[in-house]
């Protein structure tokens, strides 16, 4: 499935810019080489032996990596892009490209979320799935806890039908929340069907990332064999400290799953924390249940590990765990995470939390599986440093520290394989014809500095990022151009 680009109006290079010098990592798991990049009109037009003309901007790659734009394809990016168009967090490590509408939450119609980026345009491009949670919420509203009636359920193939129209890549879902985590697999297979019909593609937070993980991925598999359509594994954690050391395992079932003609795929980013609501631990929602509280608090996320990032009855939280909290209410550990959470529903508003539930082995062996991409599960104001370091952290933790994979395939999973798991075909490699979204950085000085006590530092190591040949960040900082686009599906109007 190719993609093609929403029409509007953005900034060019006044001069074609021809990059000289550099060690070309192409996006395609090739070799890196020693050449130069010519770019005009927002493409790449020359690679290798280019020699630039007497009006070029010269830009001189020696000792430098050039690769693709990174592509982030499980962002929440979108969430203060209006506010925030320079998108900082992720242009300062090298991202030109994100997708959103993960997780089962959209915008709807599709065309209110890319009509906004016409008018308030940002440095990096766009793409987007239509979110299963936000069109079964629109169809059932406050009567969500339950299985949906035929009636209903044909509602929503007519808004995922409209939403493909529109240019959605697909479907995606997040069967860990409300209100997906009601939704029978037989919905969920009835739209994926719809996505399939137009050349879409499904991708899912699952419904359980820790005790159920085994059924949790049999189900994704199994949308993928009826519904005929290529699917994604959102974040593939490992979030259960009983089952820790099972990456083999996991990464054996999708194998098996690739094997039977399922075209099963993840992504992945590289931090041992997820960030979530406070409810997802208690699956059943029962907020008096202790005994369902203990185990969430001794098996999934220990209470010193459990961080708030957003509780509305009193902010003065974020950034205390839930022991600390504990100690300051003078009760135990689960009485707190209990008291939290009806605190947070009495307000009928969610609770935000950083938990950690993975080790760094696990976290590094799904990451190094040959069908993984990078992704940041991250937001451009955010308490969790995914949002402004996943990109960068690969390269400095798997390829200099522990040394598992080359650059050439860390950036191969950021950009080639990235490009071909959403599908598209114009982006993700460094050849002619190809739209010029590049990053140059410094392969032995790239790091992440984001931290949760600063998650908003930028990375280190990268020089210049260019988004349809634009320089959009260089010498540290945004250049002020905003040159993005948002990225539909092809046979889109």
């Amino acid at each position: 499935m190719a993609i093609v680009l929403s029409c509007g109006s953005f900034a060019m290079a006044q001069n074609a810019t021809s990059i000289v010098n550099a060690s070309i990592v192409d996006g395609t798991g090739a070799k890196a080489r020693v050449g130069n990049v010519r770019i005009d009109n927002g493409h790449i037009i020359c690679v290798g032996k280019c020699t630039p003309n007497k009006d070029d901007i010269i830009i001189n790659g020696k000792g430098l990596t050039l690769a693709p734009g990174f592509i982030d394809t499980h962002s929440h990016h979108d969430r203060h892009v209006d506010k925030r168009p320079d998108a900082l967090a992720a242009i300062n490590q090298g991202v030109t490209t994100v997708v959103v509408g993960e997780d089962g939450d959209s915008a709807l119609p599709l065309s209110t979320f890319f009509d906004a980026r016409k008018t308030n345009p940002s440095t990096i491009n766009f793409a987007s799935y239509v979110g299963h949670g936000t069109v079964r919420g629109a169809v059932m509203g406050a009567d969500y806890k339950r299985a949906a009636t035929p009636e209903e359920i044909t509602k929503m193939e007519a808004l995922v039908e409209g939403a493909m129209k529109e240019g959605a890549l697909g479907i995606s879902t997040g069967l860990e929340y409300d209100p997906g985590i009601y939704s029978t697999h037989e919905e969920v297979i009835a739209l994926a069907k719809v996505a399939a019909k137009y050349g879409g593609r499904y991708i899912s937070h699952m419904r359980s990332e820790d005790v159920e993980l085994d059924a949790a991925i049999d189900e994704v598999i199994e949308i993928g064999r009826q519904a005929k359509l290529p699917v994604q594994i959102s974040h593939l954690k490992i979030a259960m400290v009983d089952k820790w050391g099972q990456a083999d395992k996991v990464i054996a079932k999708l194998n098996k799953a690739r094997a039977e003609g399922i075209d099963i795929t993840a992504d992945v980013y590289p931090y041992t924390y997820w960030q979530s609501s406070l409810d997802v631990l208690l699956p059943q929602r029962d907020f008096t249940d202790r005994k369902a509280a203990e185990f969430a608090l001794t098996h999934l996320a220990k209470p010193d590990g459990l961080i708030i990032t957003n509780f509305p009855p009193d902010q003065s939280y974020i950034g205390k765990s839930v022991a600390d909290i504990a100690k300051l209410r003078g009760k135990d550990d689960v009485t707190t995470f209990l008291d939290l959470n009806i605190e947070a529903a009495a307000m009928g508003k969610g609770s935000g939390v950083m938990g950690r539930a993975m080790s760094d082995d696990d976290v590094a062996k799904l990451i190094g599986w040959k069908y993984s991409n990078i992704c940041s599960d991250g937001r451009i104001v955010d308490m969790h440093p995914r949002g402004s370091g996943s990109f960068a952290r690969v390269i400095a933790w798997l390829v200099r520290d522990r040394k598992q994979m080359s650059l050439e395939t860390a950036v191969y999973k950021m950009t080639g394989l990235a490009a071909a798991h959403m599908g598209f075909t114009d982006r993700g490699k460094i050849a002619k014809g190809m739209v010029a979204d590049l990053v140059l950085f410094d392969a032995k000085k790239i790091k992440d500095n984001a931290t949760f006590q600063n998650p908003a530092a930028i990375a280190d190591g990268v020089n210049e990022v260019w988004v349809y040949g634009t320089p959009v960040f260089k010498d540290g900082k945004p250049t002020g151009e905003r040159p993005g686009q948002i990225i539909r599906r092809v046979g889109t109007k």
